[in-house]
């Protein structure tokens, strides 16, 4: 009935197509989102559990492992980028919106996207360079640990690119989202 409805009226097929074109991606979207969330809240999880260790091991049986230092330094990174990047896909990430909020309706449209566009242009930089560095230094043994020295960037890389993916989720937001009237005050 609803389909009916909306190829009788004219316009409305094209809103729905739009809507529908979104809703698909924002889907598969929000469940990475959500799978960056729990890689997040494990890491800081495990970095925790690493930290309670190495102080167990140092202050009560005098012998500290050396892997527990570079294994909670990548925890952290892990759940830094990995948390960043859901921040960016649910729009909580730091950013100063009283520009925004205060502007009319089509500026707020444009410093929405002027804004996705240059946290997509950051993840970008940090999957590329991260990437390059990972790569560098992948021979390189870590110091007290079993990984490569540059797997501290893994995570910077891998978050990156989920930043610029769900940046540009939100940049194409910003265009297919329809311009708020102004209210009759």
């Amino acid at each position: 009935m609803a389909d009916a409805h909306t190829a009788m009226t004219p316009g409305l097929d094209e809103a729905a197509a739009n809507a529908d074109a979104y809703d698909r991606p924002r889907g598969w979207l929000d469940r990475l989102a959500s799978f960056s969330t729990a890689i997040a809240g494990f890491a800081l999880l495990g970095m925790v559990a690493v930290q309670a260790l190495q102080v167990f091991a140092r202050y009560v049986l005098n012998d500290s492992p050396g892997w527990t230092e570079p294994v909670a330094l990548l925890l952290l990174n892990t759940a830094m980028s990995f948390g960043a990047a859901a921040g960016v896909q649910r729009g909580s990430h730091f950013g100063f919106f009283i520009l925004v909020h205060s502007a009319g309706p089509r500026l707020r449209r444009v410093l929405t996207a002027i804004s996705s566009l240059v946290i997509g242009s950051i993840g970008a930089v940090l999957a590329l360079w991260g990437g390059e560095l990972l790569l560098d230094g992948i021979d390189i043994p870590m110091a007290g640990a079993p990984l490569p020295q540059s797997a501290v960037y893994a995570p910077m890389s891998i978050a990156g690119a989920l930043i610029c993916l769900f940046a540009l989720q939100r940049l194409a937001a910003a265009f297919i989202a329809p311009i708020a009237q102004p209210r009759s005050e």
